[in-house]
This record gives structure tokens, sequence and C-alpha cells, in this order.
């Protein structure tokens, strides 16, 4: 069954979704990341995403106080994101208790620098991140556009040993809207020995069931949780069943 992974973005140390990755397009949904993470553990979940929204700005981690509370607090697989633009930033989020480390921005302007990592780390270690817009690679926190699609972003990095990649289609983020379903199935097809995670859109728990049933291997769920669309009991179901 498809692997659920409930997100957390943070600003200020606070929860917080965007609207199409637009930063004056904010929502709040809590104080304490460390809280709720220990929420989404109890009901069963073992992986967590987590975006550091004002890393990703910075061009460096800016949460990392942050990552180390949710870690010690829990022994959650914690994927992160945001500002990791150079090795001391990967190792201070590794450090820090994330288990897997989402590239993006530096895959575009420094792909050497990610075949360097996979191997000095560890494939199992380093997630591609592929953030579509118009088919074309965003960057820098998606302010910044690229001329790469996801399949040319991936197929640069694959004879290296990636084998994780979250792709998320901007258009669809925090619009509860329905992912983009071809998008997905087109990479999973194309890739299939590597993870295509999906992200962005997720409306409802048959969003996830039509996924899984496309052979996708897990998903991304945020704004669909704090807001009610899939509730925490549909989730705790789903949990116990995979």
């Amino acid at each position: 069954m498809i692997e659920i992974i409930p997100a957390i973005d943070i600003i200020g140390g606070k929860c917080v979704r965007l609207t199409q990755g637009d930063y004056d397009r904010l929502t709040t949904y809590g104080d304490d990341p460390a809280e709720i993470a220990r929420s989404y553990e109890a009901l069963g979940v073992r992986r967590l995403h987590v975006v550091d929204l004002d890393g990703a700005k910075a061009s460096s981690p800016s949460n990392l106080a942050v990552l180390e509370r949710i870690c010690g607090a829990t022994s959650l697989d914690v994927e992160w994101g945001g500002g990791i633009k150079s090795e001391q930033a990967l190792a201070d989020v590794l450090a820090a208790g994330a288990n897997r480390a989402i590239c993006g921005s530096v895959a575009v302007s420094n792909p050497e620098l990610i075949d360097e990592w996979i191997e000095k780390y560890g494939a199992e270690h380093i997630i591609l991140g592929a953030d579509i817009r118009d088919g074309k690679v965003a960057t820098h926190g998606w302010l910044r556009e690229s001329e790469l699609t996801a399949e040319a972003l991936i197929e640069r990095f694959r004879p290296r040993g990636l084998s994780q990649v979250i792709c998320t289609d901007i258009s669809k983020d925090g619009m509860l809207s329905g992912p983009t379903f071809e998008l997905y199935e087109r990479l999973q097809e194309q890739f299939p020995d590597v993870e295509i995670t999906v992200s962005g859109g997720i409306s409802s728990m048959d969003d996830i069931r039509r996924l899984n049933a496309m052979g996708l291997r897990s998903v991304i769920v945020g704004k669909a949780i704090y807001e009610g669309r899939i509730t925490m009991e549909e989730l705790k179901e789903w949990l116990q069943n995979e």
C-alpha cells in the first residue's frame, strides 16, 4: 500500500501552509511542530515530511532547533528540506536528526554536488526534490524557474544511484483540488526503480486510493489533514492496514 507521509511546513518555528508556494498566502496551524509530530506518531505514522520555508528563502537551514525537537520527541523517519545548498548544510540537517535530506535547488544549480553527496552519504539519505510549475522545475523556494523538466532532472541523477524523488506540482499545492495523476503515473512508469513521492493537491482519501491503485509508493499530505478533508480516524485506519 502507498505510504502516507504527513507534512509540516515551518516558518518562524511554527507550522504553516502556503498556497501554491506563495509566502503571502500563509495559514498558521500550530505553534509546536514537535507536538504535531508526536500526534502523528501516535496514529502510527512512520515517516514525516518537514520543510523549512525560512531556510528555502535564506538558502541555508533556519529551523534546525525545531528539527532537533521533533527528532528528540519522536522516533519518526524525518525527511527535511529547505536551504540545503552546501555540504555543511546537509551535514547539519543529518546531525540534527533527519534521516533523509531533500535537495532541490542545488540539484539544478550544482548537480555535481548531488553526485558527490549520493556517493558519500548514500542514496537512502538523499531525496531529489523536483518542484514543477508549468512543466518546468522551480527552485529557491519556488521563486525561480529553470528550463529542466522533472524527467530530465531525474534522468541526470539516476545513473548515480538516485532512488527517491519528491515531485511537487506547485499549481496544485494547497489547492485541495486533487493531484495531477497523469504526471505521477508517467514518472513512476518511466522510472520504476525510483520511489516517486506524490506531493501537491491531495484532497481526500479517494485521491490516495487512486494513487495506490496506480502503483505509487508514497504520498505527502498536508492541508487536507489540517483542513479536515482527511480525518485523523481515516488516517489511522489507513496506517493500520499498510
